[in-house]
């Protein structure tokens, strides 16, 4: 198949697989033929994928396949899909910037605000060090490299469209505000949580899908719980389905689900 690229964003798959053990044990080779796939597709170098071994009944493999090709993840993904491996749920996303991200005279208002900088010399010194912090941020967000991390969480969410909670009657400064508010508190967990937002609208059931990443287990929960008192979360998020798991390379994480 012909490549498919997005014109902004990368293609993101989450897949997930629960695992025959009887087909397991009558093809020891499955492993190895799943190792293969994972490698040609992260072969050029600029596709990853990521490994995890699912907590709790909803999946047993979990695999994070992200990159710019659309057409390359589907191969993965009809790689995978055989015995002793059976698709329990997948979820289809782009990595995309966000809407509400902060302007150079949002940060010049900031700085005269907060810090009382009003001198345009000191003022344009520090917007070019913001500048730059912020185009590391875009590129991240929408062409990201994911760590290693141990653990991982997945979730798919909307906004609220109900009464006077339906988010997208708001207007766009008041929503602005709000995901200031709500991007403060994920900024606490700088360090400790990898947080990649990706964009469904369109694409599948939900408008957003969440991908955490943290060696800590415990701060996959402290983050969402957090940020479910920050209004955004608490007058306007609705939440799908969470998975958890933990992550290694390939080869260890299929032998932790029984495919040596």
């Amino acid at each position: 198949m012909e490549p498919v690229e997005a014109s902004s964003g990368w293609g993101v798959l989450h897949l997930f697989y629960s695992v025959d053990p009887a087909a397991a044990a009558a093809d020891p080779g499955a492993g190895a033929r799943i190792r293969a796939a994972i490698d040609a597709c992260t072969a050029d170098g600029t596709h990853q994928v990521l490994t995890f071994a699912v907590l709790g009944h909803k999946a047993d493999l979990g695999v994070l396949a992200l990159g710019p090709d659309l057409a390359r993840l589907q191969t993965l993904q009809r790689a995978l899909a055989a015995p002793p491996l059976r698709a329990t749920w997948s979820y289809v996303s782009l990595t995309e910037g966000s809407e509400y991200t902060s302007t150079d005279d949002d940060e010049r208002a900031r700085l005269a605000a907060e810090e009382g900088v009003t001198d345009p010399a000191e003022v344009e010194q520090r917007l070019a060090v913001w500048r730059d912090r912020m185009a590391h941020y875009r590129e991240n967000r929408v062409h990201p490299r994911l760590p290693l991390k141990r653990t991982i969480c997945f979730y798919p969410m909307s906004k609220r469209r109900v009464g006077d909670d339906n988010w997208y009657s708001l207007p766009f400064a008041e929503r602005k505000a709000f995901m200031a508010g709500h991007a403060r508190v994920g900024r606490g967990y700088a360090g400790r949580v990898l947080q990649l937002i990706t964009g469904s609208t369109g694409l599948d059931d939900w408008e957003w899908g969440v991908t955490l990443l943290a060696d800590d287990p415990a701060a996959l929960k402290e983050i969402v719980y957090e940020m479910r008192f920050d209004e955004v979360s608490a007058r306007f998020a609705e939440f799908g389905p969470f998975v958890t798991g933990l992550v290694a390379e390939p080869a260890e994480t299929l032998a932790a689900v029984g495919l040596s």
